[in-house]
């Protein structure tokens, strides 16, 4: 087995890792919240957020507060669990 062999490809995406690591420590991040943080467009936001809900790893909520939409992030227990494991593989690289 490789040294990078426990690295999840899901995450070689800089704004990828940026959202997982933001909803680890976070229970819900709000799109504005969520896109001021990373510094990326909105565009480049729902296409990352698109994918990795596709692989189940963050839930979004969509809901109106007003008459404004609100779409609102949250990692699933499985995006912690496969992001736990992506993280311990980095650790084992960085050590001698």
């Amino acid at each position: 087995m490789g040294i990078i062999d426990g690295l999840n490809k899901d995450f070689e995406s800089r704004v990828r890792l940026g959202m997982l690591s933001i909803l680890m420590v976070n229970d819900w991040v709000d799109f504005n919240e969520m896109k001021q943080l990373l510094k990326v467009t909105d565009g480049n936001l729902a296409s990352h957020s698109n994918a990795l809900e596709k692989k189940e790893y963050l839930e979004v909520k969509k809901e109106f507060i007003g008459k404004k939409p609100r779409t609102s992030y949250k990692a699933t227990a499985l995006g912690k669990q496969v992001f736990k494991k992506h993280l311990e593989a980095l650790e084992k690289l960085m050590r001698p």
